[in-house]
């Protein structure tokens, strides 16, 4: 099988920002882009993104999940990077048109349709390093996708990193290329030499975010995370665990954790670790390494109450339960 988000469709959306105005958007090769190489992205990485997906229900009709949300958060993205200001209605309307080019295509449970607007800087100008691009395109990809980590429900292995962030603290709540890169490095590093699947930063002892991923505890029936603030990606799927979880009667507690806390708190074998996100969906986490040494997560295996609440959002998503919060878009 290929890897995951490296088949695209032959086509997609397009728009560029030019004179002050967005043009009419188009369908379009995918295969290519036309970009000057003193493009202001490539220099300056004047570059965000979002990740959804579109899912196929039973009676074959096609579904996007929490479209509005993705779109909110790329508009901002866009703003905090000083690129052109966004047409959210033109964003949505672009995801709906091409996810409908190709509504045939979106595959079965557990598969779905993973689709990427990007917004990148195109002005040629190598001297506005301190300044930001006038012009700029607007495309959404699509790629037909299966589950994101291929190891299926073995728990993953976070390494603690109580030195290094993710990205700048100014940069958290942006979805840009840049803060995938400054974690790579740390990443593969400790992959090669604790064989961690991620890192889990956690500046100063404070818990935060995975290289590509949101974090959560579950202890009993208390589901806790880092509340919102500018350093870190306020991840969609994030908030519908959050929403899932309060509806399944659960506490839901967004404060500080500290590193300490964790590690006294994954002791107990009722505790459950989870990554989110797009992608990711819900992951478990079974062992955490820090300053040496490996400290089981609950069990070590994948937890009851992940799998309630990883099933509980893909049943919305798939159409096996209602949609109570109005999560879904048809496009077909």
């Amino acid at each position: 099988m290929a890897a995951f988000g490296s088949v695209f469709m032959p086509k997609m959306a397009l728009a560029t920002f030019e004179n002050n105005q967005w043009s009419e958007a188009s369908i379009v090769g995918s295969d290519s882009i036309q970009l000057h190489p003193g493009a202001h992205v490539l220099h300056y990485s004047s570059t965000c993104f979002e990740g959804l997906k579109a899912f196929r229900h039973e009676d074959g009709s096609v579904h996007v999940f929490r479209m509005d949300q993705n779109i909110k958060r790329l508009a901002q993205s866009s703003r905090l990077l000083s690129l052109p200001t966004l047409d959210e209605e033109q964003v949505a309307k672009m995801i709906l048109d091409v996810v409908a080019e190709y509504g045939s295509d979106v595959p079965e449970p557990p598969g779905s349709m993973y689709i990427r607007p990007t917004h990148i800087g195109t002005e040629a100008a190598v001297g506005k390093a301190a300044a930001p691009t006038a012009t700029s395109m607007l495309y959404v990809l699509l790629s037909p996708v299966g589950d994101y980590f291929t190891g299926g429900a073995k728990a993953l292995r976070l390494l603690l990193d109580e030195t290094g962030m993710r990205c700048a603290p100014h940069m958290g709540m942006i979805k840009s290329g840049g803060n995938y890169a400054s974690a790579l490095g740390p990443m593969m590093k400790a992959k090669a030499e604790v064989q961690a699947d991620q890192i889990l930063f956690c500046p100063n002892g404070d818990v935060q975010e995975t290289g590509a991923a949101n974090f959560l505890l579950i202890d009993g029936n208390e589901i806790i995370t880092k509340g919102l603030d500018s350093s870190f990606l306020h991840g969609v799927t994030r908030s519908s665990i959050l929403t899932l979880a309060a509806d399944l009667g659960m506490t839901v507690t967004e404060r500080d954790l500290t590193v300490t806390e964790l590690l006294e708190r994954s002791a107990k074998p009722e505790v459950e670790a989870v990554l989110s996100g797009t992608a990711a969906v819900l992951t478990s986490v079974g062992t955490f390494i820090h300053n040496d040494k490996e400290y089981k997560v609950g069990t070590g295996e994948p937890g009851p109450t992940a799998q309630k609440l990883r099933q509980a959002l893909n049943d919305i998503q798939w159409g096996k339960a209602e949609d109570n919060h109005n999560w879904l878009t048809k496009v077909c």
